[in-house]
């Protein structure tokens, strides 16, 4: 699959294949079993998967069940040929966690967010990866005084330094989001994030990854925050999908929304390098309420194949023209040109 993959190693979470609930209706198709999902991965075109904590084992089993459990899904990869790219905490469902997890105004719920995290780490080990992903949901408020900001940061990079010291090997990448289900985050852009990653014990072991909703949610290109990263040396991970406006989080196909927008992603991933160094392409996107059973996984089909479609344009584009554009500053006429690649007209 590596040759049709150019190059890239493709990555999803279960959670991707929904059973159609949203936030005005209950489900309309059947869960998928995990087993079975499982094997759709490798016919799909994807080599590994992204796991929250309880997508492998329950969060409230003993330490022996969840020793067990999380054997028996590494056996599940193994077999199908697949890794382990990601582990996250499921920090924001948790009665303990409706007030923050980190950033809780209760000393206790804070204890619990870091030993879950650390349950998490622990899991990641155990399936082979490195990576845990922090999504810091519920980190913020929905009135400015309800809690005190300035401590509320601190209170973060002491968390991140807790799970650091925790597991020496350990690499934390955090995930930002503007908004929902808080009404305002605290650490609401990647910027954001890698700024508070120099003031962990550990920068080198903290970096981000960028989801292109959440970007957009923020007003942003989330090119523009992917290269920010890439030049930090901190983009480690990517969850892509699209957006329309200024929204609910809708984790759209990617490329299906804006296509000069996925386009710019791609450009930008492709000519910095990224997944040479072992990074992957995720996608976060959801099937559509009306999407049939028999239907579940063409979002994701459609994802991968748009973005290795936008490879090959990206690929196909005439590097001395455009540097000739560029120095000439015609970007009238650049535009031009890309705009017609992507419409098959250049090539």
């Amino acid at each position: 699959m590596a040759d049709a993959n150019k190059g890239y190693r493709f990555t999803f979470g279960p959670w991707n294949l929904s059973a159609g609930a949203d936030m005005f209706g209950p489900a309309v198709r059947k869960e998928i079993p995990f087993s079975r999902m499982i094997k759709l991965y490798k016919r799909l075109g994807f080599d590994g998967v992204q796991f929250h904590d309880d997508d492998v084992v329950p969060a409230d089993w003993g330490a022996a069940e969840t020793q067990r459990g999380v054997r028996r899904v590494k056996r599940m990869l193994d077999n199908e040929g697949l890794f382990c790219e990601l582990v996250a905490p499921r920090l924001w469902e948790h009665p303990k966690t409706i007030d923050g997890a980190f950033t809780s105004n209760s000393a206790s719920d804070r204890r619990y967010a870091i030993e879950r995290s650390k349950r998490t780490i622990d899991i990641g080990r155990a399936l082979g990866t490195k990576n845990l992903v922090l999504w810091l949901a519920r980190e913020g408020t929905y009135i400015r005084e309800a809690k005190d900001p300035v401590a509320a940061v601190g209170a973060i990079v002491d968390a991140i330094n807790a799970l650091l010291e925790y597991d020496p090997d350990v690499r934390i990448l955090l995930e930002a989001k503007p908004n929902e289900p808080m009404d305002s985050s605290y650490l609401p852009t990647a910027a954001h994030m890698i700024g508070i990653a120099y003031r962990t014990a550990d920068p080198s072991r903290v970096g981000v990854l960028i989801e292109s909703a959440h970007a957009i949610l923020a007003g942003l290109d989330p090119s523009e925050e992917m290269a920010y990263a890439i030049w930090h040396d901190k983009l480690w991970s990517v969850h892509l999908n699209d957006q329309n406006g200024l929204k609910f989080d809708e984790d759209k196909a990617f490329g299906s929304v804006d296509l000069r927008r996925a386009f710019n992603q791609v450009w930008v991933l492709e000519r910095a390098g990224y997944g040479q160094n072992g990074e992957c392409v995720g996608f976060d996107v959801k099937p559509m309420r009306t999407t049939k059973q028999a239907d579940i996984t063409k979002h994701l089909s459609n994802s991968r194949q748009f973005f290795l479609d936008l490879v090959d344009v990206v690929r196909s584009l005439d590097g001395e023209r455009i540097e000739k554009l560029r120095r000439s500053r015609d970007y009238a006429e650049l535009e031009r040109y890309i705009l017609g690649a992507l419409m098959g007209r250049e090539r």
